[in-house]
């Protein structure tokens, strides 16, 4: 009899759980048993391993083989397991089918890959954050597929070995190296399209106020929404947005390449992702593709992919308004817990909302509206699918008017370098304000700290609380004009809000009011 044991790490959502794959072989009726609550594509790899290890040139074990995933209670899902497994047969097999593996020390090492029938080891998804969980269990010894070493080496503390093969995995556990050969690596099959380039808001012509009311978004991290015409520049407009954005932080940048590696839209070559996201889902997308799903644990959607970024949401009331109010969760706590029946995954949803709408089904609804088409009750239904609970938590909202001849042909506007600094600049007083906080940017107070905030100044509610008295703003959007008002102030370099600045904000979240 004969055991082994290494390590593996499964995956629910962002969360990582170091698992321990033992191997138990039994001089008895040949068979090969997994046990743990594995998943169909993991049943799968005790067909695949036994290929894997025939074709690398070893015995297979004629015995009874049981391996085990703990712990028992947790789901396994996925073919990451596949190397484990492999290495953790052979080192328990005894006699001829004996590799020669060293078993100590093994049970500290994690393996992470999936094997080919040829005995390739091909990448997996979520490497980045599988190598981080088991760096902060303590396992810091990690093999990897070749293809995935690039990403497996962006976490700190890890030693992270490539393999391309389950040959070259056998020699470095002390198993014959005569057996290696030299084979082609295995890339990563990545879904990621390539990086655009934002364009520069130089280009946007005329657009004082809208332009403004991006700047404020960018300034403090608020919702948008940007009503108007076709052909206005409201598209134009947001996708302006990324290029103003500052770059992320460490600790940023490691939380979004983290989701982008798990939905395997993330490109090793370049290293961590920097820039913040930008996702612009078509209006005929499903739930599961804008908020995340699957069969399984669900993988993440658009609005997990635009964490810290932007999530731009055009023809908004186009949108299913299913897809539209699974929003509200991410849009208030920052996260989003999709729950199926294989187990419930946690994922990262920090972003900016930005809608962009017609004003009616013509999108001729603007100034006096003389050459709509639409009823009025065409109009208000069309605009009603935007629901207004959804609308509650858009901080901005503005209207985007046709740019008139002049403008076009003689207007000026300020280049996207411009404006980025003033952002980066208003970015940083608010993280100096924020510092002793969980806290970075304004949209993310809440309201018992905004209030703290603004006890010495208890003048600048007049406006706010004539506008709750109108029914012009509800509790909600109270604490959301304040967000921006400070936001206003740090873009003016003041410590602290003024009446004006109060007054701007409650302008820049009624003024695009189409209820």
């Amino acid at each position: 009899m004969g055991t082994a044991t290494t390590r593996a790490v499964s995956l629910v959502g962002m969360q990582g759980h170091v698992v321990e794959v033992q191997a138990h072989l039994a001089a008895s009726v040949p068979g090969f048993t997994l046990v743990g609550l594995p998943d169909a594509a993991l049943s799968e790899s005790r067909d695949r391993v036994r290929a894997a290890v025939t074709s690398t040139g070893l015995s297979w074990p004629v015995k009874k083989i049981t391996v085990n995933l703990s712990p028992a209670s947790l789901r396994k899902q996925g073919s990451a397991y596949d190397l484990a497994i492999a290495v953790a047969v052979l080192a328990g097999a005894e006699g001829p089918s004996s590799a020669g593996l060293r078993r100590t020390g093994l049970d500290r090492v994690v393996h992470l890959g999936e094997l080919g029938l040829d005995g390739r080891l091909q990448p997996v998804r979520g490497v980045l954050p599988a190598v981080a969980a088991a760096v902060d269990a303590g396992y810091t010894d990690v093999v990897v597929a070749a293809g995935d070493l690039d990403e497996a080496r962006l976490v700190p503390g890890a030693r992270v070995v490539g393999a391309a093969s389950l040959a070259e995995v056998v020699a470095l556990h002390g198993g014959p190296p005569e057996l290696v050969r030299d084979v082609v690596t295995v890339q990563p099959a990545r879904s990621a399209l390539p990086a655009r380039l934002p364009g520069d808001l130089a280009d946007v012509m005329g657009q004082e106020r809208p332009r403004a009311a991006l700047e404020v978004a960018a300034a403090g991290g608020h919702h948008l929404l940007l009503v108007g015409p076709p052909g206005a520049g409201k598209t134009m407009l947001a996708s302006r947005l990324p290029g103003i954005l500052p770059d992320l932080t460490d600790r940023e940048a490691v939380e979004v390449t983290a989701v982008h590696s798990v939905a395997g839209t993330f490109d090793p070559g370049g290293g961590l992702i920097r820039r913040p996201p930008f996702e612009d889902p078509h209006h005929t997308a499903t739930q599961a593709a804008v908020v995340g799903g699957g069969s399984g644990i669900p993988r993440p959607g658009a609005v997990s992919r635009a964490h810290r970024g932007v999530l731009f949401l055009d023809e908004a009331p186009e949108f299913g308004s299913k897809v539209l109010e699974t929003l509200r969760q991410p849009l208030e706590q920052g996260e989003l817990v999709i729950h199926r029946s294989g187990g419930a995954a946690r994922y990262p949803a920090r972003f900016q909302l930005v809608l962009a709408a017609n004003p009616c089904p013509c999108g001729l609804a603007v100034g006096k509206g003389l050459d709509c088409s639409c009823s009025p009750t065409v109009r208000r239904r069309y605009f009603a699918r935007l629901s207004g609970p959804l609308l509650d938590r858009v901080d901005v909202q503005v209207e985007v008017q046709p740019v008139d001849r002049v403008e076009r042909l003689e207007g000026t506007s300020e280049a996207t370098s411009s404006v980025a600094a003033r952002v980066l600049g208003a970015r940083e007083a608010a993280r100096a304000r924020l510092a002793d906080t969980p806290w970075s940017t304004n949209a993310e107070m809440p309201g018992r700290f905004l209030r703290d905030l603004l006890r010495p100044h208890p003048g600048l509610l007049g406006p706010i609380e004539r506008a709750m008295t109108d029914g012009r703003l509800s509790l909600r959007g109270v604490d959301r004009v304040l967000r921006m008002a400070w936001t206003i102030a740090d873009l003016a370099g003041r410590g602290a809000p003024s009446v004006s600045d109060v007054g701007n904000a409650l302008l820049l979240r009624t003024g695009g009011d189409h209820g």
